[in-house]
């Protein structure tokens, strides 16, 4: 009998089931022990072997998967459906919808099969892609937040197993975007992605966030110090110089570390994983707080910090609005007679619901939402308008000093906005000096046009927290600057070496005909110190705290000779 003859007979007896024949039907019959007896050209063109190949071949031999699950039932007689997976001759895959039909002898014993496939390859082609652009990230080829949510619910977390998160955030990354443009930019997060990924194991989710951040997630029960080493070694991979049109990039990030033992008590795996999440998203957060490319463990201690941080940017929004914010004043003193020359402003925050914040906490957070620029102006006008009164009523002191932020002195208006107060207040701009630190100096391309247009002015100009930044010290010669602030923390340690580097910067400064001020001045000893070595000015607690401006009047007209810290 030929096939064709053989076809149409099981054609002729598929019509009484369900199971009939088309014409994009693909046929093979298989013996009882599945042994291919006959196939059509379709199957021949699908699977690209030839007829001869497959005759006497077992079918199960050539699909992708062997099923243990089709072979039990074909042994019992049923008709079995589902979706296979092939391997074609030349080992690529294809995919078939596949009805396998049993012919039962009168003992109701198989003693033949018959094989109806439908070529599914392009459709599950389509489903794979629709998988694709699901569950994983296009640009990174990373698994994305909706795999993650899947893999949750797939993995249950057991008890007294420790379930790690890291949260990763690259540092100013948005320096890139802006400077290279967002092609570039996505060439960084695939070469970040990769990075990442070679730093893992295979047991080890890592997904894409979203932007610049990715979470990993490692299940089972690793030591801390396995995990900080984990942590170290991205940091380290992440730093290595990446190529980038005809410049070499370090880039850097901030990881967050959240980890945590499931018990009895855990309701779900989801809730379980959002929590570690969120915990290392906040220590996350804390790293980059405290300098960026660096790692940050949660705590208890940690999300009270955060929290408070997040209040504080909150209600800061409308401090200025609310008349929240105060300025107070240290007394600036001559060292060789006593005398009050002048103050320092500094600005002081106390908010209803948080009460008094400190300036470390408020003055990062102002300069990050770029808030400082609004506060900045009103604090000068402030500083301006008190100066003006106080020589209005005999207070006769030589400056006032008013700290400006490296963000607000690069400001396109920040000098016409000056000139304006100075105008409005009708002070004298030679009673004025600014407050800004070495970096604001080196970091602003444009700070040389700066400076010199408040020599214009005729304001005058203080380095603060001199001898902590930069080794350089040309810049001294080169702009026009008045005055040298010697750094607290050289005057707490006057031990040698401290000694030392505080009549360095003295005699410095006297030789460039700076006027030298030491801050944080705290007991006699540092004043005697200060006075041998010839500072000119000085300030500190052993004088006076910050106070507000009606105690300065007081502190001016006190003898000289008779001197005593305000409390």
């Amino acid at each position: 009998m030929n096939d064709t003859t053989r076809f149409n007979e099981i054609e002729q007896q598929l019509k009484n089931t369900e199971y009939a024949l088309n014409v994009s039907s693909i046929v093979i019959t298989t013996d009882e022990n599945g042994i291919i007896e006959s196939v059509n050209d379709k199957f021949c063109k699908i699977s690209k072997y030839s007829r001869d190949e497959l005759l006497g071949r077992n079918y199960l031999s050539i699909n992708a998967v062997y099923f243990n699950e089709l072979e039990e039932v074909l042994r019992k007689g049923n008709v079995w459906h589902g979706e296979i997976k092939g391997i074609a001759k030349d080992e690529s895959e294809y995919w078939v919808d596949t009805t396998i039909v049993p012919f039962l002898n009168e003992n109701g014993n198989p003693y033949q099969y018959i094989i109806i496939l439908h070529d599914i390859t392009t459709r599950k082609q389509y489903e794979t892609d629709i998988e694709s652009m699901a569950f994983y990230d296009t640009l990174t080829q990373l698994p994305n937040r909706n795999h993650l949510h899947r893999w949750i619910a797939e993995h249950e977390i057991e008890t007294n197993e420790t379930t790690t998160v890291l949260f990763l955030d690259l540092d100013r990354f948005r320096y890139i975007n802006d400077n290279f443009g967002h092609q570039s930019g996505d060439f960084v997060l695939q070469e970040i992605a990769n990075r990442l990924t070679q730093c893992l194991g295979e047991t080890d989710l890592i997904i894409r966030q979203g932007g610049d951040e990715f979470i990993i997630i490692l299940k089972h029960n690793h030591p801390d110090e396995t995990i900080i080493d984990l942590a170290k070694r991205i940091l380290q991979q992440v730093s290595l110089p990446i190529q980038l049109l005809d410049k070499q990039l370090s880039i850097h990030l901030s990881i967050g570390i959240s980890r945590e033992t499931g018990t009895t008590d855990v309701l779900d795996s989801t809730s379980f994983i959002e929590s570690l999440i969120k915990k290392a998203d906040t220590a996350m957060l804390l790293a980059k707080e405290q300098g960026g490319n660096d790692y940050c463990i949660s705590t208890p201690e940690q999300k009270i910090k955060m929290d408070r941080l997040f209040n504080i940017e909150l209600e800061i929004k409308d401090a200025l609005k609310k008349n929240e914010f105060h300025i107070e004043y240290q007394p600036l003193i001559n060292l060789k007679n006593n005398q009050i020359v002048g103050v320092e402003s500094l600005l002081r925050w106390s908010n209803q619901a948080l009460g008094p914040i400190s300036p470390g906490e408020f003055i990062p957070i102002l300069e990050k939402t770029g808030d400082i620029v609004t506060v900045g102006k009103w604090i000068l006008w402030t500083v301006c308008n008190q100066m003006k009164l106080w020589q209005e009523n005999g207070t006769l002191l030589q400056k006032i000093s008013v700290n400006v932020s490296p963000i607000q002195f690069k400001e396109t208006n920040f000098i016409n906005d000056l000139q304006e107060i100075l105008n409005e207040t009708q002070l004298d701009a030679s009673y004025l000096e600014l407050e800004i630190t070495e970096g604001t100096i080196l970091e602003i391309k444009d700070s040389a046009k700066t400076l010199e247009a408040l020599q214009g002015l005729g304001v005058k100009v203080s380095i603060d927290d001199f001898g902590t930044g930069y080794s350089s010290l040309s810049y001294l010669k080169q702009l026009p600057i008045d005055t040298l602030k010697i750094d607290k923390s050289f005057i707490d340690n006057l031990d040698a070496d401290g000694e030392i580097i505080v009549n360095t910067i003295i005699n410095m400064g006297k030789n460039l005909r700076f006027r030298v001020i030491a801050e944080g001045i705290e007991n006699k000893q540092q004043l005697d110190y200060l006075k041998l070595q010839k500072c000119h000015e000085g300030q500190g607690y052993y004088f006076s705290k910050p106070v507000k401006s009606e105690v300065i009047q007081k502190l001016y007209h006190q003898s000289s000779k008779n001197w005593q810290s305000i409390d």
